[in-house]
């Protein structure tokens, strides 16, 4: 059976080498994980401009890297926030955006004092996609696009 499931993951690789991801392997388990996410400011506020995107983008970098998360694409638009990465299986998604989000919103707030007049930064609401219905190129391209429409 474990043999079988080598082969297979042999198989599987050299496939997925072509989008340029490698899987995440343990001694129990092999790998590949990818979310779509999508959040929002309270009120859909166009906030995340100049310093606080910049200061967004470091903080969401800083996290994933905290909680071993590869980010695969990272779109901050004023109003929205478009993150594409792979995961290990041992987190689930709620907890990836309760730790980005409590995250990045104490700091911002704490950075920016006009972020203090909203009730909180973020929505309790957020999108979440795995890559199964479409391909991680396609979400990619997605996410790169973000921001250069008129």
């Amino acid at each position: 059976m474990i043999s079988t499931l080598c082969l297979y993951v042999k198989y599987i690789d050299t496939k997925n080498k072509k989008m340029g991801q490698e899987y995440r392997r343990k001694n129990t388990s092999c790998t590949l994980i990818n979310y779509h996410f999508i959040w929002i400011p309270r009120r859909r506020r166009k906030v995340l401009v100049g310093d606080v995107r910049v200061r967004c983008e470091e903080l969401i970098r800083d996290k994933c890297k905290q909680l071993t998360l590869e980010i695969l694409e990272l779109a901050i638009e004023p109003d929205h926030i478009h993150l594409f990465v792979n995961c290990p299986p041992d987190i689930a998604p709620h907890q990836i955006m309760f730790n980005i989000k409590g995250y990045s919103s104490r700091f911002l707030r704490k950075e920016f004092p006009h972020l203090l007049k909203m009730p909180s930064m973020w929505t309790r609401s957020y999108f979440c996609s795995t890559a199964g219905n479409v391909s991680s190129e396609t979400i990619k391209k997605y996410i790169a696009a973000q921001g250069t429409r008129d």
